[in-house]
């Protein structure tokens, strides 16, 4: 018997689930995928936002403070990496500058208290490279960039280390609540559990309708598609350039990323489909020359990789998050742009709510927080300290040791994406064109779901 379930494991399922098993309740996961962060999460902007341009008074910019401000206290005794750039919501036409002043009162209302408009020539100073046609421009300084993966393999690490379990490849099927506790129908087995969190992200209704018989909200996946600069572009830029924010959408962005390239996306498609995020050419190439608008020396910059993810976006724009009292139950959804920052945030909303009553784990106190290894290009890499054997991954200076030490982690990766996203190999240049043949040798019989591009099963 466990405390409570969580049904989930992306950035808000890992958040939720760290924050309860710290408490000493007995936890549980499931997750569908293979891995933690095989879903929506998988495609974060790792951007660490303050909430300046949040509606006011809503849950949505509570949780982004306090996860914010929990992030910021927890990272250093993490050893995940924060890399300072601060943002620039940039106006490129009279309507969008004749915004900014509504902007700024609102980041000072929402308790962002040090964002002020730039003129053209102060962003000048900040961004030399950025174009001419800035006009003018809201300067938020905490905001960050940050490793869009690796916290939340440190919060689902401590979940296993306090006794919790993480079940993959068990998606919720059916189940009901008999008054004491869920059942949970999965295709590993049957789960009990007094409480459950669902945190399915682009699956959640179905979960509540599955589960409770109905739905307080419809997901309408939102696909967003991005494009990856080549490394030499990280010296073009310092900030984050935003654009100014619409009703629909936060709009494509550019940034720097911890890797040391740079990203701009995501678009904004409305798609059906909740499982296929493809790539298409043409948005692609508004991308491209969108990046090349806002920062001319990209247009001779090549792109090295791109990528589409899904948000779980709803009818409504704000937050989901229900309970159901009697049944001991709670439904997070409808997290979107801001889920990353926000997901310890609405881990503590979440805790506050009380489905969760006495808990039955030892009550021991908690062993100290892992210390991630640094994917960060900012920051000493693995490569850089004797002893490594071996870079496998040439592209992104992935080592042997680094490889090995993932798969023999606490909570090694179910797939090839799952290592990818604890190490980087595969994700420069080449694609994995040059390291897929050595990797396959390195993860053999030792992935659940071995590499689908050799053909091994």
């Amino acid at each position: 018997m466990f405390d409570l379930a969580v049904i989930g494991a992306g950035v808000v399922g890992c958040a939720v689930a760290r924050r309860f098993a710290l408490t000493g309740a007995r936890v549980l996961v499931l997750e569908k995928g293979a891995d933690i962060l095989s879903g929506a999460s998988k495609a974060n902007s790792a951007i660490l936002h303050t909430g300046f341009d949040a509606p006011p008074g809503s849950l949505e910019l509570e949780c982004i403070r306090r996860g914010h401000a929990e992030y910021l206290a927890l990272r250093e005794g993490m050893n995940l990496p924060l890399l300072e750039t601060g943002a620039i919501v940039v106006a490129w036409t009279e309507e969008e500058e004749a915004r900014l002043g509504e902007l700024e009162r609102q980041a000072h209302l929402n308790q962002v208290g040090d964002a002020r408009i730039l003129s053209a020539q102060e962003i000048r100073r900040l961004e030399p490279h950025l174009s001419e046609r800035a006009r003018a421009g809201l300067h938020v300084p905490r905001e960050h960039v940050i490793d869009p993966w690796s916290p939340f393999l440190g919060y689902a690490t401590q979940v296993r280390a306090q006794g919790g379990e993480i079940v993959f490849d068990a998606e919720v099927l059916g189940g009901a609540f008999d008054g004491e506790a869920w059942t949970l129908e999965t295709p590993p087995g049957r789960f009990r559990a007094r409480s459950v969190v669902n945190c399915a992200g682009l699956f959640g209704d179905r979960v509540d309708e599955t589960l409770l018989g109905t739905s307080s909200f419809e997901i309408r996946p939102r696909k967003g598609q991005f494009a990856v600069f080549d490394k030499a572009a990280a010296q073009l830029l310092t900030s984050i350039i935003l654009p100014v924010p619409a009703e629909r959408t936060k709009g494509v962005v550019l940034c720097r990323t911890i890797f040391g390239n740079v990203l701009v996306g995501p678009t904004a498609e409305e798609q059906a489909d909740r499982t296929r995020a493809t790539v298409t050419e043409p948005e692609l190439r508004a991308l491209v020359a969108r990046a090349g608008e806002i920062l001319p020396a990209l247009r001779d910059m090549p792109v090295t990789a791109t990528y589409a993810g899904l948000r779980p976006a709803t009818e409504k724009k704000e937050y989901r998050i229900h309970q159901d009292p009697a049944r001991r139950w709670v439904t997070v959804g409808g997290i979107r742009s801001t889920g990353m920052t926000a997901a310890l945030g609405i881990a503590q909303h979440v805790e506050a709510l009380g489905i969760v009553g006495q808990a039955s784990g030892l009550g021991h106190a908690p062993p100290p927080a892992p210390h991630m290894p640094n994917l960060a290009e900012h920051r000493p890499r693995d490569w850089q300290k004797a002893g490594y054997e071996e870079i496998v991954c040439h592209c992104e200076m992935v080592t042997k040791r680094e490889i090995e030490a993932a798969l023999a982690g606490p909570l090694p990766p179910g797939d090839f994406g799952g290592l990818k996203r604890r190490t980087r190999c595969g994700m420069g240049r080449c694609q994995g064109f040059n390291c897929l043949g050595r990797l396959a040798e390195l993860t053999a019989g030792r992935l659940p779901h071995p590499l689908p591009a050799l053909g091994l099963s």
